[in-house]
């Protein structure tokens, strides 16, 4: 009983970690823009914190550097399980137009397992919105199947 009540305040009131790998702020200042007015993620359940022991999602923008990647996964470690990862823009996803720099690892996946992509440079508040709500679907998908095995089952070609 307490672990539904558990998963169901998580999917209800996801709290998000916003972690920048190295980039030109862009991203930054549209995850800032959902706290505004305008969008107002908040009355969503959707609370920005600072400490990745209280994050359910981790919000990564700007390419991983070399000096950034042991940071990134150290944070990614002290998240509880379930930890859900969201590369947001050109340079979470692919190393954008860093990529190919000698200090650039290129995108989040390169680092850590990555749950889900947003893609735009910068991309808009809304399409963050989007992504966050695709990650609270997973979450619930993986609360159905016991877990996040079920996807890497489903990517391994059998």
């Amino acid at each position: 009983m307490f672990e539904r009540l558990k998963r169901w305040a998580r999917r209800k009131s996801p709290w998000v970690l916003l972690f920048n790998s190295g980039a030109c702020n862009a991203c930054d200042i549209e995850v800032l823009a959902l706290v505004t007015p305008r969008f107002d993620v908040e009355r969503l359940g959707v609370l920005v914190k600072g400490s990745p022991r209280h994050a359910d999602i981790l919000i990564v923008t700007g390419p991983v550097t070399l000096q950034q990647a042991e940071r990134l996964r150290r944070i990614y470690d002290q998240m509880p399980e379930p930890k859900y990862v969201v590369a947001m823009g050109a340079c979470g996803s692919g190393g954008g137009v860093f990529r190919g720099l000698y200090n650039v690892v290129a995108g989040v996946d390169k680092v850590i397992p990555v749950d889900a992509w947003i893609g735009g440079c910068p991309p808009r508040p809304d399409e963050i919105i989007d992504g966050v709500v695709a990650v609270l679907g997973l979450m619930e998908e993986d609360a159905k199947r016991g877990g996040k095995d079920w996807r890497r089952k489903k990517e391994v070609p059998a």
